[in-house]
Formats: C-alpha cells, structure tokens, sequence
C-alpha cells in the first residue's frame, strides 16, 4: 500500500512518503504545494492524508483535483482541516471548512460542483484535535481533563454535525478541526 502524508511540515509519517515545501524537517520530497501538478504519475497513491495543510493554501479546489488525479482509483484521502468557527486563530490559516464541503465533489450538487468525484465517507467534528501537540504543550490534568470533555461534546455534535456546525458550534468555544473521509471512484 502506497502512502503520501501531504504537507508532513515536523510530523513526518513513517510508512508513508513525506512532502513538505520546507527541507527542515526532511521529507522525502520537497515541492510546493501551491505549485501543480505535484511530482508524482497518475494513481500513484492507495491512501492519501492531509493533516491541517488545506487551510494554508490558495486554491483547496485545484488541490482536492490533484489529489483525485494521483489518488488510485477506490483510494482513501483523509483531510483534517479547522473548522470555520476556529480556523482564523492561525496568522497563516487562509480559510476554515464546514460540513458542506464534500457537497462540491458530488456531481448532482448543482450549487457548486466543482467537477471532481468523490464518495465521502465520514464527515466529524473534534471539539479538542491534534492531541499529539496539545499533550506536550499543557498540563497533564488539563490535557486529560479536555480530552474527556471533547469525547462527551464530540459525541452530542456528531449526532447531527450540520445543526452542530450552523448552530451550536459556538456555543462550546467553536471546534479544533473537522476530519472528512474520501473515496475516489
């Protein structure tokens, strides 16, 4: 199975191959990913993971296009991105996501069908994401205390994440990311 972690930056994944625009943390490939199309043959990949890369760039759209093209067919693209109600508390966050953003991939959506197909699959909300960092950086009784209390409101907003993300969001503060799961078909 042939792995790419998009926009690795210091998380590089093992198993999988590492691209990054910057050298610093050493990935396997060094490319912009503003720049298209990206160094790699068509149905290059079996499973493709963007981990809060989308949001730092220009055009989501050509690079969800990108994506599909180097993506194998029946081939798995995870995206975390910030959600809107948290996404501009990054100075270099060009844009947050909503829960409707897989409807620009559906060819019966006739309000902005981008042209390119995938299936999503799942669509969450985390209320407390990325723990990986948040664990070094805080307390360990405040690290462990939100991650009990994102798991409790993770479950009541996923019960029905487009009234969550239109109108409950804020209520708790906005949310850390949103995770989609693609399909290629």
């Amino acid at each position: 199975m042939k792995k790419l972690n998009l926009g690795s930056g210091s998380f590089k994944k093992k198993g999988y191959i590492n691209i990054d625009i910057s050298g610093d943390n050493d990935p396997d490939v060094i490319h912009n990913l503003e720049i298209l199309p990206y160094p790699f043959a068509n149905e290059s990949f079996d499973l493709i993971e963007a981990d809060h890369c989308l949001e730092h760039l220009n055009d989501p759209f050509s690079v969800m296009k990108e994506l599909n093209r180097i993506l194998k067919y029946n081939g798995k693209l995870i995206i975390r991105v910030p959600h809107f109600s948290r996404a501009m508390t990054h100075p270099q966050h060009k844009r947050g996501f909503d829960v409707t953003f897989p409807l620009y991939f559906d060819e019966n959506f006739s309000g902005g069908y981008t042209g390119t197909k995938y299936i999503c699959e799942k669509v969450e909300l985390h209320w407390f994401a990325q723990i990986h960092l948040m664990k070094k950086h805080l307390p360990k009784t405040t690290y462990t205390s939100l991650v009990v209390i994102g798991k409790i409101i993770d479950f009541f907003a996923n019960l029905h994440s487009m009234f969550c993300s239109r109108i409950w969001c804020y209520w708790v503060g906005g949310f850390y990311e949103i995770e989609f799961i693609f399909r290629k078909y």
